[in-house]
Protein backbone atom coordinates (compact mmCIF):
# COMPACT_ATOMS: atom_id res chain seq x y z
CA UNK A 1 0.00 0.00 0.00
CA UNK A 2 1.21 3.52 -0.83
CA UNK A 3 0.86 6.82 1.17
CA UNK A 4 1.97 10.42 0.69
CA UNK A 5 2.27 10.21 4.69
CA UNK A 6 2.43 7.91 6.89
CA UNK A 7 2.06 8.34 10.86
CA UNK A 8 3.19 6.39 13.76
CA UNK A 9 1.55 6.56 16.57
CA UNK A 10 -2.10 7.95 17.17
CA UNK A 11 -2.04 9.17 20.22
CA UNK A 12 -2.25 13.51 20.50
CA UNK A 13 1.18 14.17 18.36
CA UNK A 14 -0.09 11.86 15.53
CA UNK A 15 -3.50 12.79 15.40
CA UNK A 16 -2.69 16.81 15.42
CA UNK A 17 0.13 15.81 12.50
CA UNK A 18 -2.02 14.34 10.54
CA UNK A 19 -4.98 15.92 10.65
CA UNK A 20 -2.30 19.17 9.42
CA UNK A 21 -0.69 17.09 6.47
CA UNK A 22 -4.83 16.75 5.51
CA UNK A 23 -5.83 19.99 5.52
CA UNK A 24 -2.40 21.61 3.62
CA UNK A 25 -2.69 19.22 1.08
CA UNK A 26 -2.40 15.48 1.40
CA UNK A 27 -4.62 12.92 0.40
CA UNK A 28 -3.12 9.38 1.31
CA UNK A 29 -2.30 9.50 5.06
CA UNK A 30 -1.99 6.69 7.42
CA UNK A 31 -1.74 6.19 10.79
CA UNK A 32 -0.02 3.42 12.61
CA UNK A 33 -1.32 2.75 16.17
CA UNK A 34 -0.12 -0.44 18.61
CA UNK A 35 -3.06 0.18 20.83
CA UNK A 36 -6.94 -0.88 20.04
CA UNK A 37 -7.81 2.78 20.46
CA UNK A 38 -6.80 6.28 19.00
CA UNK A 39 -5.72 8.85 22.01
CA UNK A 40 -2.55 7.28 23.45
CA UNK A 41 -1.71 8.16 26.92
CA UNK A 42 -4.82 10.94 27.27
CA UNK A 43 -7.34 8.09 27.25
CA UNK A 44 -5.91 7.31 30.67
CA UNK A 45 -5.68 10.57 32.31
CA UNK A 46 -9.19 11.42 33.49
CA UNK A 47 -8.04 14.54 35.16
CA UNK A 48 -9.21 17.97 33.64
CA UNK A 49 -6.29 20.63 33.33
CA UNK A 50 -5.93 19.70 29.43
CA UNK A 51 -6.82 21.96 26.23
CA UNK A 52 -6.85 25.79 28.23
CA UNK A 53 -4.19 26.79 25.58
CA UNK A 54 -5.61 24.63 22.20
CA UNK A 55 -9.31 24.66 23.02
CA UNK A 56 -9.32 27.77 25.53
CA UNK A 57 -11.54 25.54 27.60
CA UNK A 58 -10.89 22.60 30.15
CA UNK A 59 -11.14 19.51 29.44
CA UNK A 60 -9.77 15.77 30.67
CA UNK A 61 -7.35 13.42 28.44
CA UNK A 62 -10.20 11.35 27.01
CA UNK A 63 -12.25 14.52 25.85
CA UNK A 64 -9.27 16.16 24.40
CA UNK A 65 -7.92 13.25 22.10
CA UNK A 66 -12.13 13.03 21.30
CA UNK A 67 -11.98 16.29 19.78
CA UNK A 68 -8.88 15.30 17.39
CA UNK A 69 -10.73 11.80 17.17
CA UNK A 70 -14.01 13.60 15.72
CA UNK A 71 -11.82 16.17 13.73
CA UNK A 72 -10.80 12.61 11.27
CA UNK A 73 -14.52 11.63 10.52
CA UNK A 74 -15.03 12.37 6.42
CA UNK A 75 -10.99 13.13 5.92
CA UNK A 76 -10.58 9.43 4.26
CA UNK A 77 -7.31 8.98 6.40
CA UNK A 78 -6.88 5.38 7.08
CA UNK A 79 -6.01 4.39 11.16
CA UNK A 80 -4.54 1.21 11.62
CA UNK A 81 -5.02 0.17 14.89
CA UNK A 82 -3.49 -3.02 16.83
CA UNK A 83 -0.63 -2.62 14.74
CA UNK A 84 3.07 -2.69 15.84
CA UNK A 85 5.85 -1.38 13.46
CA UNK A 86 8.69 -3.35 13.85
CA UNK A 87 11.30 -0.73 10.88
CA UNK A 88 10.82 2.01 9.33
CA UNK A 89 13.60 1.56 6.47
CA UNK A 90 15.38 5.10 4.73
CA UNK A 91 13.39 4.65 1.58
CA UNK A 92 10.79 5.19 3.99
CA UNK A 93 8.72 1.53 4.12
CA UNK A 94 7.10 0.92 7.19
CA UNK A 95 7.03 -2.77 7.98
CA UNK A 96 4.57 -3.41 10.71
CA UNK A 97 2.17 -6.64 12.34
CA UNK A 98 -1.32 -7.27 13.75
CA UNK A 99 -3.15 -10.01 14.59
CA UNK A 100 -5.61 -9.27 12.17
CA UNK A 101 -3.57 -8.24 9.07
CA UNK A 102 -0.44 -10.17 10.02
CA UNK A 103 2.47 -8.98 8.54
CA UNK A 104 2.64 -5.94 5.95
CA UNK A 105 4.72 -3.12 4.30
CA UNK A 106 3.04 0.41 3.88
CA UNK A 107 4.96 2.59 1.30
CA UNK A 108 4.98 6.17 2.16
CA UNK A 109 6.60 9.51 0.21
CA UNK A 110 7.13 11.00 4.36
CA UNK A 111 6.87 9.59 7.86
CA UNK A 112 5.99 11.52 10.96
CA UNK A 113 7.35 10.16 14.08
CA UNK A 114 5.14 10.16 16.84
CA UNK A 115 5.88 7.20 19.39
CA UNK A 116 5.59 8.92 22.32
CA UNK A 117 7.96 8.16 25.46
CA UNK A 118 8.28 5.97 27.92
CA UNK A 119 8.82 6.00 32.05
CA UNK A 120 11.87 4.76 33.68
CA UNK A 121 11.78 1.86 35.66
CA UNK A 122 13.22 0.60 38.60
CA UNK A 123 16.89 -1.12 36.52
CA UNK A 124 17.18 2.26 34.89
CA UNK A 125 17.75 3.78 38.92
CA UNK A 126 18.89 1.15 40.34
CA UNK A 127 17.29 1.77 43.97
CA UNK A 128 18.24 -0.91 46.71
CA UNK A 129 16.84 -3.95 48.82
CA UNK A 130 14.71 -6.45 47.70
CA UNK A 131 12.85 -7.25 44.47
CA UNK A 132 8.96 -7.80 45.75
CA UNK A 133 5.11 -7.44 43.92
CA UNK A 134 4.16 -3.52 44.95
CA UNK A 135 6.71 -1.56 43.41
CA UNK A 136 5.17 0.52 39.87
CA UNK A 137 6.03 3.20 37.42
CA UNK A 138 2.93 5.85 38.22
CA UNK A 139 1.62 5.94 34.77
CA UNK A 140 1.30 2.06 34.74
CA UNK A 141 -0.90 2.25 38.13
CA UNK A 142 -2.93 5.26 36.52
CA UNK A 143 -3.79 2.84 33.89
CA UNK A 144 -4.44 -0.16 36.28
CA UNK A 145 -6.72 2.90 37.76
CA UNK A 146 -8.21 4.49 35.22
CA UNK A 147 -8.66 2.24 32.31
CA UNK A 148 -8.90 -1.46 34.34
CA UNK A 149 -10.41 -0.36 37.74
CA UNK A 150 -7.45 -1.94 39.48
CA UNK A 151 -6.36 -0.27 42.95
CA UNK A 152 -2.48 -0.77 43.13
CA UNK A 153 -2.41 -0.46 47.36
CA UNK A 154 -3.11 1.11 50.06
CA UNK A 155 -0.32 2.87 51.50
CA UNK A 156 1.42 4.30 49.10
CA UNK A 157 4.98 6.07 48.44
CA UNK A 158 6.06 7.89 45.24
CA UNK A 159 9.47 8.39 44.52
CA UNK A 160 10.00 11.07 42.06
CA UNK A 161 7.87 14.20 41.29
CA UNK A 162 6.82 14.63 37.63
CA UNK A 163 3.56 15.33 37.14
CA UNK A 164 2.14 11.66 36.78
CA UNK A 165 3.34 10.96 40.18
CA UNK A 166 1.75 14.21 41.50
CA UNK A 167 -1.48 13.50 39.40
CA UNK A 168 -1.41 9.79 41.06
CA UNK A 169 -0.82 11.32 44.58
CA UNK A 170 -3.97 13.19 44.21
CA UNK A 171 -6.04 9.93 42.38
CA UNK A 172 -4.84 7.25 44.83
CA UNK A 173 -6.05 9.72 47.54
CA UNK A 174 -9.61 10.12 46.36
CA UNK A 175 -9.92 6.60 46.02
CA UNK A 176 -8.85 5.92 49.10
CA UNK A 177 -5.31 5.15 50.01
CA UNK A 178 -3.40 6.93 51.55
CA UNK A 179 -0.51 8.50 50.26
CA UNK A 180 2.49 8.93 52.59
CA UNK A 181 4.79 11.00 50.68
CA UNK A 182 6.39 11.95 47.41
CA UNK A 183 10.18 12.04 47.86
CA UNK A 184 12.38 13.78 45.25
CA UNK A 185 15.96 13.82 44.88
CA UNK A 186 16.45 17.36 43.27
CA UNK A 187 16.28 20.59 45.48
CA UNK A 188 13.32 21.58 43.17
CA UNK A 189 10.21 19.49 41.86
CA UNK A 190 10.26 17.98 38.71
CA UNK A 191 6.83 18.88 38.10
CA UNK A 192 4.17 21.80 37.27
CA UNK A 193 3.53 24.08 39.99
CA UNK A 194 -0.27 24.10 39.79
CA UNK A 195 0.61 20.19 40.40
CA UNK A 196 2.62 20.80 43.48
CA UNK A 197 -0.72 23.13 44.79
CA UNK A 198 -3.31 20.68 43.55
CA UNK A 199 -2.30 17.39 44.17
CA UNK A 200 0.21 17.27 47.47
CA UNK A 201 -0.58 21.17 49.14
CA UNK A 202 -4.48 20.27 49.14
CA UNK A 203 -4.29 16.86 50.67
CA UNK A 204 -1.81 17.55 53.09
CA UNK A 205 0.51 15.16 51.15
CA UNK A 206 4.58 16.06 52.54
CA UNK A 207 6.77 16.80 49.79
CA UNK A 208 10.44 15.82 50.92
CA UNK A 209 13.26 17.20 48.34
CA UNK A 210 16.83 16.32 48.15
CA UNK A 211 15.89 12.81 49.20
CA UNK A 212 16.03 9.41 48.25
CA UNK A 213 14.88 6.00 48.52
CA UNK A 214 17.45 3.78 49.84
CA UNK A 215 15.96 0.48 51.01
CA UNK A 216 13.16 -1.87 49.91
CA UNK A 217 11.71 -4.12 52.50
CA UNK A 218 8.97 -6.78 51.94
CA UNK A 219 7.36 -9.84 53.50
CA UNK A 220 5.68 -12.48 52.01
CA UNK A 221 6.60 -11.14 48.62
CA UNK A 222 4.99 -7.20 49.03
CA UNK A 223 6.51 -4.43 49.66
CA UNK A 224 5.99 -3.99 53.30
CA UNK A 225 8.28 -0.70 54.18
CA UNK A 226 10.49 1.68 52.33
CA UNK A 227 13.64 3.70 53.96
CA UNK A 228 14.64 7.36 52.48
CA UNK A 229 17.39 9.08 52.96
CA UNK A 230 18.29 12.99 52.44
CA UNK A 231 20.89 13.46 50.02
CA UNK A 232 23.76 15.96 50.02
CA UNK A 233 24.22 18.18 46.66
CA UNK A 234 26.14 15.17 45.13
CA UNK A 235 23.04 13.32 45.63
CA UNK A 236 24.33 10.93 47.93
CA UNK A 237 22.63 9.37 51.00
CA UNK A 238 23.39 11.42 54.20
CA UNK A 239 23.63 8.73 56.86
CA UNK A 240 22.13 9.16 60.07
CA UNK A 241 19.27 10.80 57.99
CA UNK A 242 16.95 7.90 57.35
CA UNK A 243 13.18 7.69 57.88
CA UNK A 244 11.12 4.45 57.45
CA UNK A 245 7.90 4.73 55.81
CA UNK A 246 5.55 1.48 56.37
CA UNK A 247 3.64 1.29 52.97
CA UNK A 248 2.18 -2.03 50.67
CA UNK A 249 3.58 0.27 47.50
CA UNK A 250 5.95 2.22 46.22
CA UNK A 251 5.58 4.18 42.77
CA UNK A 252 8.16 5.50 40.64
CA UNK A 253 7.50 8.94 38.79
CA UNK A 254 11.51 9.56 38.22
CA UNK A 255 11.22 10.46 34.47
CA UNK A 256 10.00 9.97 30.88
CA UNK A 257 12.19 8.46 27.90
CA UNK A 258 11.44 9.56 24.37
CA UNK A 259 10.36 6.25 22.50
CA UNK A 260 13.35 6.27 19.82
CA UNK A 261 14.27 2.61 19.43
CA UNK A 262 12.62 3.38 15.55
CA UNK A 263 14.31 6.28 14.94
CA UNK A 264 17.97 4.91 16.19
CA UNK A 265 17.12 2.11 13.97
CA UNK A 266 16.68 4.52 10.44
CA UNK A 267 20.24 5.90 11.56
CA UNK A 268 18.65 9.37 12.56
CA UNK A 269 20.66 11.30 14.65
CA UNK A 270 19.35 11.46 18.48
CA UNK A 271 20.34 14.26 20.36
CA UNK A 272 21.75 13.10 23.95
CA UNK A 273 20.20 16.10 25.87
CA UNK A 274 16.86 15.23 24.87
CA UNK A 275 17.19 11.29 23.86
CA UNK A 276 14.87 12.49 20.79
CA UNK A 277 15.92 13.24 17.14
CA UNK A 278 17.29 16.16 16.29
CA UNK A 279 15.15 18.13 14.41
CA UNK A 280 14.86 21.75 12.16
CA UNK A 281 12.75 24.48 12.87
CA UNK A 282 9.70 22.93 10.25
CA UNK A 283 10.40 19.02 12.69
CA UNK A 284 12.18 17.39 10.30
CA UNK A 285 14.89 15.00 11.05
CA UNK A 286 18.37 15.18 9.53
CA UNK A 287 17.04 12.42 7.28
CA UNK A 288 15.03 14.71 4.74
CA UNK A 289 11.56 13.46 4.32
CA UNK A 290 11.62 12.13 8.19
CA UNK A 291 9.63 14.24 10.56
CA UNK A 292 8.62 13.70 14.39
CA UNK A 293 7.14 15.42 16.78
CA UNK A 294 5.19 15.25 20.45
CA UNK A 295 7.44 13.57 23.24
CA UNK A 296 9.77 11.63 20.84
CA UNK A 297 11.40 14.50 19.99
CA UNK A 298 11.66 15.76 23.80
CA UNK A 299 9.28 15.52 27.47
CA UNK A 300 6.12 18.03 27.29
CA UNK A 301 4.15 19.16 30.12
CA UNK A 302 1.09 20.38 28.42
CA UNK A 303 -0.47 18.37 25.59
CA UNK A 304 -1.35 22.00 24.12
CA UNK A 305 1.86 22.43 22.77
CA UNK A 306 2.37 18.60 21.77
CA UNK A 307 -0.33 19.65 19.59
CA UNK A 308 0.93 22.82 18.12
CA UNK A 309 4.33 21.48 17.31
CA UNK A 310 2.83 18.15 15.58
CA UNK A 311 0.48 20.36 13.65
CA UNK A 312 3.75 21.86 12.02
CA UNK A 313 5.42 18.68 11.37
CA UNK A 314 2.42 17.68 9.45
CA UNK A 315 2.19 20.68 7.88
CA UNK A 316 6.00 20.36 6.45
CA UNK A 317 5.72 16.92 5.60
CA UNK A 318 2.75 17.96 3.45
CA UNK A 319 5.15 20.95 2.23
CA UNK A 320 7.70 17.97 1.20
CA UNK A 321 5.82 15.87 -0.34
CA UNK A 322 4.03 18.46 -2.53
CA UNK A 323 7.01 20.85 -3.30
CA UNK A 324 10.45 18.80 -2.30
CA UNK A 325 12.77 18.81 0.00
CA UNK A 326 14.00 21.98 1.87
CA UNK A 327 17.87 22.81 0.75
CA UNK A 328 18.13 26.11 2.40
CA UNK A 329 21.79 26.44 4.64
CA UNK A 330 21.14 25.91 8.85
CA UNK A 331 22.68 27.01 11.32
CA UNK A 332 22.44 25.31 15.11
CA UNK A 333 20.67 26.56 18.10
CA UNK A 334 22.64 25.16 21.59
CA UNK A 335 21.98 25.57 25.02
CA UNK A 336 23.76 28.34 26.75
CA UNK A 337 24.31 29.02 30.75
CA UNK A 338 21.15 27.68 32.87
CA UNK A 339 19.75 26.01 29.81
CA UNK A 340 19.87 22.17 29.85
CA UNK A 341 18.38 21.76 25.92
CA UNK A 342 16.77 23.57 22.85
CA UNK A 343 14.36 22.53 20.27
CA UNK A 344 14.91 22.81 17.60
CA UNK A 345 18.65 22.62 17.41
CA UNK A 346 18.65 23.74 13.87
CA UNK A 347 17.38 26.45 11.87
CA UNK A 348 17.06 27.73 8.37
CA UNK A 349 16.65 31.21 8.41
CA UNK A 350 13.65 32.60 6.32
CA UNK A 351 11.13 34.72 6.68
CA UNK A 352 8.60 33.05 9.36
CA UNK A 353 9.03 33.21 12.95
CA UNK A 354 10.88 30.45 14.75
CA UNK A 355 9.44 28.81 18.35
CA UNK A 356 12.25 27.65 20.36
CA UNK A 357 11.78 25.51 23.13
CA UNK A 358 14.05 24.81 26.42
CA UNK A 359 14.18 23.83 29.91
CA UNK A 360 16.53 25.48 32.66
CA UNK A 361 18.81 23.74 34.68
CA UNK A 362 17.50 25.26 38.30
CA UNK A 363 14.49 27.25 39.69
CA UNK A 364 14.75 30.65 38.61
CA UNK A 365 13.38 34.47 40.15
CA UNK A 366 13.20 37.52 37.90
CA UNK A 367 15.38 36.19 34.86
CA UNK A 368 16.07 37.10 31.30
CA UNK A 369 16.47 35.13 28.33
CA UNK A 370 19.54 35.98 26.13
CA UNK A 371 19.75 34.93 22.34
CA UNK A 372 23.53 35.39 20.78
CA UNK A 373 25.03 34.62 17.91
CA UNK A 374 28.90 34.93 16.91
CA UNK A 375 28.93 36.92 20.44
CA UNK A 376 26.12 39.52 19.68
CA UNK A 377 22.99 39.31 21.78
CA UNK A 378 19.90 39.43 18.96
CA UNK A 379 17.74 39.08 20.98
CA UNK A 380 16.49 38.96 24.83
CA UNK A 381 13.14 38.24 27.23
CA UNK A 382 12.29 38.37 30.39
CA UNK A 383 10.57 36.21 32.99
CA UNK A 384 9.26 36.66 36.22
CA UNK A 385 10.25 32.90 37.29
CA UNK A 386 11.11 29.46 35.35
CA UNK A 387 11.31 25.85 36.82
CA UNK A 388 12.88 22.72 35.54
CA UNK A 389 9.41 21.05 36.02
CA UNK A 390 8.17 24.04 33.37
CA UNK A 391 9.24 23.93 29.79
CA UNK A 392 9.96 27.54 28.01
CA UNK A 393 8.96 29.03 24.85
CA UNK A 394 10.56 31.70 22.94
CA UNK A 395 9.25 33.26 19.70
CA UNK A 396 12.27 34.62 17.35
CA UNK A 397 11.19 36.71 14.59
CA UNK A 398 11.91 35.69 11.08
CA UNK A 399 14.10 39.12 10.38
CA UNK A 400 16.26 38.41 13.62
CA UNK A 401 17.41 35.88 11.51
CA UNK A 402 18.29 36.78 8.50
CA UNK A 403 21.80 37.85 8.96
CA UNK A 404 22.74 34.88 11.28
CA UNK A 405 25.40 32.91 9.93
CA UNK A 406 26.89 31.03 13.24
CA UNK A 407 25.66 29.13 15.56
CA UNK A 408 22.69 30.55 17.73
CA UNK A 409 23.09 30.44 21.76
CA UNK A 410 20.31 30.61 24.26
CA UNK A 411 21.31 31.12 27.87
CA UNK A 412 19.80 32.28 31.23
CA UNK A 413 21.14 34.81 33.85
CA UNK A 414 19.70 36.25 36.82
CA UNK A 415 18.30 39.67 36.21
Amino acid sequence: MKYQLAVIGGGPAGLAAALSARDNGLERIAIIERDNALGGILNQCIHNGFGLTRFKEELTGPEYAGRFIDMLAGKGIDVFLDTMVLQVTADKQVHCVSPNDGYRVLEAESIVLAMGCRERTRGAIGIPGDRPSGVFTAGTAQRYLNLEGYMCGKRVLILGSGDIGLIMARRLTLEGAKVLACVEVMPYSGGLTRNIVQCLNDFDIPLYLSHTVTEVRAEHGRVSGVTVSKVDENRVPIPGSEMDFDCDTLLLSVGLIPENELTRGMDIPIDPRTNGAIVYENMETLMPGVFACGNVVHVHDLVDFVSAESERAGAAAAKYVLEGENTATAVEIMNGEGVSYTVPQRVRPGNDAINVFFRVRKNYGRAQIEVCSNGESIATFKRERMAPGEMENIRLKGELLQGVSGPITVSVMEA
